[in-house]
């Protein structure tokens, strides 16, 4: 009998604690001994943190307060540092339906509130008592035992509700098997963190060398403030299931803040699993609604190559031209090899990078810009900036033939006019069809692929050059 009863006396006592008979504790950024935030370049974020807290022994709740308002909270781990098994997390609770006037009234169904009104005859304020009957599709008052279906005036609430969340906040049902303070360890992804890679480029008065500098640009709009925190990005495609983009309310301009730290490169990279890792070698501070920008690179002296380049069209190759082939534009790229010989050898982050010109009075002009996809080292970044203003090309279908259902022949002329007082090369790519055959030329050619040739021809300044070539595709 003595033992059925002390198991009716703990059931009871574990009834009355799940009940709502639990110690509340709480925790802010406050209790924050270091904070470490990793950026991705698809708008995602994972924070690791560790807090002291101190948190009684049994059952109890504890409200984790001060993190994103873009939590993901699937995917929040938590653990104490200091006793691991003696501290366990029961149940989670994400609090993100925040404060607002109708989540106030709802509170206070049942309860009696005042109502101020202006009295416009009396020129005064009139204030009476209510009791609020519900909140539900329109307001219900009890005044005066009589029950008023809307009331004009404005709701006055004695206090805040103690259970209200007025931020974002994470509430667990612990287990602790000690009183003590515990540094607890807690990480999480979030959205709305984001970064991406700028870069500008000045060449030289000749295109042959230029100075190139990279800044890294974090976006931090998740929701919450990252004080001293050790900051790593991640470059690389990152598989996510399921993900969507959620268009968010845009930011007012006064709420943005821009902070540039121009104290040379601090980022370190090392490689991460299959992608790339930047490491900021100090610790800064993301506040919310901010952008921050980092030095990424400083390199100068890196050997540049200029092209100008005409690119065919597949479909002329088999039919007849009868109407004149609109001028074609000569477009103007800018390639360096990411190599330590060549002073970079960084792998290099997506990103835009602006090139500027030197110019005779010895400032810059900017001459165009692309975007670069994610460059590993030693390999080749190609820029196109625009097209060229002085040098021409134009197209003419001088020969054509269907020899049957299936083989086309035709003959092409391309002329490059060059109105420079100085000579330049123009490569002329050239897609091609199924099995092809080039059956004369006035010029060689590489071959790029299996469906595209390249004819490089120089033309004299203030000149012209014309290039012939012949060619047979069998579809």
């Amino acid at each position: 009998m003595k033992t059925l009863w002390s198991m009716i006396m703990a059931a009871l006592v574990i009834s009355g604690m799940s009940a709502g008979a639990q110690t509340v504790c709480k925790s802010t950024d406050a209790d924050r001994t270091a904070v470490e935030v990793t950026v991705y370049n698809n708008n995602l974020g994972f924070i690791k943190e560790t807090r002291s807290v101190d948190i009684p022994a049994g059952r109890g709740e504890l409200r984790y307060m001060d993190v994103p308002a873009h939590i993901m909270p699937a995917t929040i781990h938590v653990k104490s540092l200091d006793d691991p098994k003696g501290l366990a997390v029961l149940e989670q609770h994400y609090e993100y339906d925040l404060i607002n006037p109708t989540k106030l009234l709802d509170k206070y169904v049942g309860k009696k509130i005042r109502i101020v009104d202006w009295n416009k005859f009396r020129d005064r304020k009139d204030e009476i008592e209510a009791i609020l009957l519900s909140n539900n599709e329109g307001q219900v008052f009890k005044i005066d035992n009589r029950i008023y279906l809307g009331h004009p005036g404005i709701k006055v609430l004695p206090e805040l509700p103690e259970d209200l969340v007025v931020q974002p906040t994470l509430t667990w049902l612990y287990q602790n098997t000690a009183g003590r303070k515990h540094r607890l360890e807690a990480s999480y992804l979030t959205s709305n963190l984001n970064w991406n890679a700028d870069y500008v480029a000045v060449v030289n008065k000749d295109d042959t060398f230029a100075d190139i500098s990279g800044w890294v640009t974090v976006d931090n709009k998740s929701g919450a403030s990252y004080k001293d925190a050790r900051l790593k990005l991640v470059a690389g495609e990152v598989q996510r299931v399921g993900e969507e983009e959620v268009e968010m309310p845009p930011v007012p301009e006064r709420m943005m803040r821009m902070d540039q730290m121009v104290a040379g490169r601090a980022l370190e990279e090392k490689p991460f699993f299959e992608y790339h890792l930047y490491d900021l070698q100090r610790t800064t501070t993301l506040k919310d609604n901010q952008t921050k920008q980092i030095s990424l690179l400083d390199a100068g002296k890196v050997k540049m190559e200029k092209e100008l380049l005409v690119y065919g069209a597949k479909h002329y190759l088999t039919m007849p031209i009868m109407e004149p082939i609109p001028r074609q534009p000569v477009t103007v790229h800018l390639k360096f090899k990411n190599s330590k010989e060549n002073n970079m050898g960084i792998p290099l982050p997506a990103g835009i990078m602006r090139v500027y010109k030197a110019d005779d009075s010895g400032g810059g002009r900017f001459a165009g810009e692309d975007r670069i996809e994610h460059t590993a080292k030693d390999e080749e970044v190609k820029l196109k900036l625009g097209r060229a203003f002085d040098v021409v090309a134009e197209r003419t279908q001088t020969d054509y033939k269907q020899l049957t259902t299936r083989m086309h022949e035709s003959e092409w002329e391309i002329t490059i006019r060059n109105h420079k007082d100085k000579e330049v090369s123009v490569g002329i790519i050239e897609p091609l069809l199924g099995s092809w055959t080039v059956v004369s030329k006035s010029a060689p050619y590489q071959k790029i692929d299996a469906f595209t040739i390249r004819f490089d021809v120089k033309v004299p300044k203030d000149g012209e050059a014309k290039m012939k070539y012949r060619v047979k595709v069998g579809l």
